[in-house]
């Protein structure tokens, strides 16, 4: 009877919220909608009246299907993907202010927290973070008498020594169009630059920028250090195979690469990204965006439910499954001093000197295209790099100001 009577009681306050979220998984084995089912199980066991349907796509797909809902006047209540500026710029999202407690928004690490803000209002909740190392291959550099590389030097050295011994690709150089806007970046600050200069505003032609390419070009391409396929031509996702089939003696990558090494026997190490003369001062850092839209009008039951998707439980839990970095101070101390996450500590040690896409430009989606597509022919034989940067700056302030 009392459950009968609770049921009619709450009836007319029921709610569905809807939640498009990205796929972490490799297979459907590990596929994030299995974590969401977990999560959303607690959560509405201990919320009566409140549904939260997940729908789960991949990274492919993930950005262009809540566009298209969009677009047709069907946004979900919150989507969990790759940016967010345009909707914050067309006033379709809540503020994180009008949703989450103080704890939890006190909670988010400071630099993925302001990566999320728009005009200085964070509409972007972090979600999920990674940075970047150098790694190298111990047994490749163990049999040249190598150690790891702390500079640019340093690394073109090595690479020399590993081409030597008939090694595949010495240093892999994906500039291909899968995500070379990674690689690049990871790069540009390691030669003092970056896409933006001290005061946000694009920057892809600097000094810094140009020098930093023309080495690469010189020292490592030309010198046939990077491989048999042309850096333009080179995706990461082949890269992090040859790496596991003990092929690349050197190449940056984030925490799922060790997973993947470890499961064919490969030994690595893992290093901060060398610079020009000394250890780079800043690592590229990648963070993933919840937003709430504000078209179905659930903000109170949005907010509670966000306030418990990043309690630490669950943001531990999530960070723990897909080898991610969590976005939160209370899980990163967790994570920092527990044995078990021993292997992610370099990748956490390097997120508070991480550096992020300037995700807050409604350009950026725009830049990275254009990055993706050209940035290759910067190291092309025959190529001037200052022409392609300058091209590429053209393009960000046409973007900037359109």
């Amino acid at each position: 009877m009392t459950v009968v009577l609770g049921g009619c009681g709450g009836g007319s306050q029921d709610v569905t919220l809807k939640l498009v979220a990205a796929d972490y998984g490799n297979s459907s084995a590990d596929s994030s909608q299995k974590y969401w089912d977990r999560l959303v199980a607690a959560y509405e066991d201990d919320h009566p009246g409140t549904t939260v349907d997940v729908t789960v796509y991949s990274w492919n797909d993930v950005d262009r299907k809540v566009k298209e809902m969009v677009d047709a006047g069907r946004a979900p209540d919150m989507a969990q993907i790759g940016s967010y500026a345009d909707y914050a710029d067309a006033n379709l999202l809540y503020k994180a202010d009008d949703l989450l407690s103080i704890r939890t928004q006190a909670d988010f690490a400071s630099q993925l927290a302001t990566a999320g803000q728009v005009k200085d209002v964070q509409y972007g909740m972090p979600f999920a973070a990674s940075t970047r190392l150098l790694f190298y291959n111990k047994s490749l550099f163990t049999d040249a008498g190598l150690s790891a590389p702390k500079t640019w030097q340093d690394l073109a050295t090595d690479a020399a020594a590993l081409k030597a011994r008939g090694v595949t690709y010495p240093y892999a150089l994906p500039l291909g169009p899968e995500e070379s806007q990674a690689e690049t970046m990871q790069w540009l600050l390691s030669g003092g630059g970056g896409y933006t200069d001290s005061f946000g505003t694009y920057s892809l032609n600097s000094t810094e920028n140009v020098a930093t390419f023309t080495w690469l070009k010189d020292e490592l391409v030309d010198k046939g250090l990077t491989g048999p396929v042309a850096p333009g031509k080179l995706n990461r996702a082949a890269v992090f195979t040859a790496f596991a089939d003990g092929d690349v003696g050197m190449l940056n990558g984030h925490p799922s690469l060790m997973k993947m090494a470890e499961k064919r026997g490969v030994k690595f190490g893992m290093v901060p990204m060398p610079g020009n003369g000394g250890q780079s001062r800043y690592s590229m850092g990648v963070a993933d965006w919840m937003t709430a839209f504000k078209k179905n009008g659930h903000a109170k039951q949005v907010g509670d439910f966000l306030d418990f998707v990043y309690s630490e439980k669950n943001v531990l839990d999530f960070s723990r499954e897909y080898d991610l970095l969590p976005v939160t101070n209370s899980a990163s101390a967790v994570m920092s001093d527990a044995e078990r996450d021993a292997a992610l500590k370099p990748f956490l040690d390097e997120l508070p000197q991480s550096e992020l896409y300037p995700v807050g430009r409604t350009s950026w989606a725009e830049v990275a295209a254009a990055v993706k597509q050209r940035i290759g022919a910067a190291v092309a034989p025959g190529a001037t790099p200052a022409t392609v940067l300058k091209q590429l700056e053209t393009t960000a302030t046409k973007a900037d100001n359109s």
